[in-house]
């Protein structure tokens, strides 16, 4: 009997925090899978959240950006069976400040990777979005897929407008797409400016707490290993031109979710700090993942409070990880590790 032939995946953005931990998923699932990470490495993307599998012949890096027409032509060359797409621009307030980069990585640099799946025959396609293009719930209800997209910053307005487009793709020539749009997601790698490890590293270290408002923003959490086993199902089972939403039916207030990490960290409550509210701030998010569970048989096996109480220990067990980021100086790594070979 002759040897399966390994399929080719390329996961763009998967030197983040979601790429980084479904690039370890799979690799620890599958041993048919060779997998290209495609990072341009910005503030965000960090090397060091794939060392454990920097050695495995199954797994390369390659630095670049994917609005590159002509680095993406070199790698869809190869005959790439699957394509995942992490790579974005994810920060609300980094969007308020700078809208046009987001336009360029998560419109723009989108379309060249559906184009290119497109033309070389890519199997499928995996967009991954968030719930956030949904705009914002009242008290009660959920977002489900077919609820209609009304963004309100414009990071979740140029994720919308990829999701259309890959949504048009399907539609006008036929490519074999998905759409998983997920709810907050949390643990190990999360880079810290996002409110969970803000607060952890923040309580650690003895300093301010700060919140938006009155903190009574309500989010839904998902842990990132139920994320990753869910865009594993979309990829394995997803039917074609299909959206599906993932929630962790986790729905908590901010200044709830800081307050339990203060009860975990020893920290002082009188350190946190109301500021001003965010520009357009979403008053509540919250995921329907019924598609997901009774189409694809997923559902989220990490509870909140399993979660937390994990996502923690691996902060105070990895300071050494946050506080090079917080220094700047894990953008080293790279330099380490590849320029000077």
């Amino acid at each position: 009997m002759g040897l399966t032939a390994k399929k080719k995946m390329l996961v763009t953005g998967g030197a983040g925090f979601i790429g980084s931990n479904f690039i370890r998923h799979m690799l620890s699932s599958y041993s048919d899978y060779d997998i290209i990470n495609l990072d341009l490495l910005t503030y965000a993307g960090n090397l060091e959240n794939l060392k454990e599998v920097e050695g495995d012949v199954r797994y390369h890096f390659i630095k670049g950006d994917i609005s590159d027409m002509g680095l993406l032509e070199s790698i869809f060359e190869t005959e790439m069976d699957y394509v995942v797409n992490f790579a974005a621009e994810t920060h609300v307030d980094r969007s308020i400040d700078d809208p046009i980069a987001f336009v360029r990585t998560n419109v723009l640099g989108t379309e060249s990777l559906l184009d290119c799946a497109r033309r070389y025959g890519v199997g499928k396609f995996i967009q991954i979005s968030t719930d956030e293009v949904y705009g914002a719930l009242g008290s009660d209800g959920y977002f489900t897929e077919d609820t209609n997209l009304n963004p309100n910053s414009p990071y979740s307005a140029s994720k919308a407008a990829a999701d259309l487009l890959v949504r048009a793709y399907s539609r006008t020539y036929g490519l074999d797409v998905n759409i998983t749009r997920c709810s907050n997601n949390y643990g190990p790698y999360q880079f810290p400016e996002k409110l969970i490890p803000l607060m952890i590293a923040n309580s650690l270290e003895g300093l301010e707490l700060p919140i938006y408002g009155d903190g009574l923003q309500i989010r839904d959490w998902l842990h990132v290993s139920d994320h990753c086993r869910a865009i594993d199902m979309v990829l394995h089972k997803g039917v074609p031109g299909e959206i599906y939403n993932i929630g962790g039916n986790n729905e908590k207030t901010n200044i709830d979710l800081v307050r339990f990490i203060i009860n975990r960290t020893g920290a002082d409550e009188s350190f946190v700090r109301h500021v001003k509210d965010r520009l357009g701030h979403d008053r509540r998010y919250a995921i329907d993942s019924s598609k997901i569970r009774s189409e694809l048989g997923w559902e989220a096996l990490c509870s909140f409070e399993e979660g937390m109480e994990e996502t923690i220990k691996w902060y105070v067990n990895n300071r050494q990880w946050w506080e090079r980021i917080r220094s700047g100086d894990y953008k080293c790594y790279y330099d380490k590790m590849y320029n000077n070979r």
